[in-house]
């Protein structure tokens, strides 16, 4: 959903009415007070946003966009009759994503909604994957707390679970039973080593096919390997 905030009501109607056709669903607004009251209802993807409206002003509104948590990152794009230097500074260091004069062609200016969408929602799906950890055939979701081997979902224990993560995140990293131990149980111990052989030993049987990623260093302890 993108929302249209343009006072004028025929170049409203056109970017509304151009958007639906386009794909893209879309819904205009005169000004902030409506603005405002929508999106307490909804969340957009995207705001179009006029500089020059009745009462407050497009940077004004822009600045309280981006002053409230629930708004701070939602893309906006300014759009004004002013295309001066000054102007689209203001804007830009006020948080818009872009910047767009008028006059300006419909399909440039889809274009560039498209662009925004694209570079905005490529930076959430990198949030999003940077909560995932993967070698080889395993896949750990640390945000929900699963692990799969290919497509197949792998059920662990807590502390199996840890202990997959931290050779993960250490990856070609030779781990020792002792720095095991201090991490996963909080404790290092020499003659509680073979708890870790325990867990390891069990990881693998679990990881099936994947199991083969952790090796052992002999005398030393293991490491994620780099191999698939």
């Amino acid at each position: 959903m993108i929302f249209c905030v343009e006072d004028d009501t025929g170049i409203r109607e056109l970017v509304v009415y151009t958007l639906q056709n386009t794909g893209l669903e879309a819904r205009g607004f005169a000004d902030g007070a409506a603005l405002f009251e929508a999106l307490r209802m909804e969340k957009p993807q995207l705001i179009l946003l006029d500089i020059m409206l009745p009462g407050e002003d497009g940077i004004s509104i822009l600045r309280q966009l981006r002053a409230a948590p629930e708004t701070a990152k939602l893309p906006v794009i300014l759009v004004t009759a002013k295309n001066t230097e000054y102007d689209k500074v203001i804007g830009l260091d006020s948080g818009a994503d872009d910047y767009i004069a008028k006059p300006f062609g419909m399909m440039e200016l889809v274009a560039r909604i498209r662009a925004v969408l694209r570079r905005t929602q490529g930076e959430t799906q990198e949030q999003e994957e940077s909560h995932l950890l993967v070698a080889g055939s395993i896949c750990v979701d640390e945000r929900a707390h699963s692990v799969y081997v290919g497509e197949n979902e792998v059920q662990l224990t807590l502390k199996e679970y840890q202990l997959l993560c931290l050779l993960m995140k250490n990856r070609g990293a030779v781990l020792t039973r002792d720095v095991l131990l201090e991490n996963i149980w909080g404790y290092g111990n020499e003659s509680e080593t073979r708890t870790v052989d325990v867990h390891i030993r069990t990881l693998r049987q679990k990881l099936g096919t994947g199991g083969s990623m952790i090796e052992t260093v002999r005398g030393v302890g293991y490491r994620m390997g780099d191999h698939g």
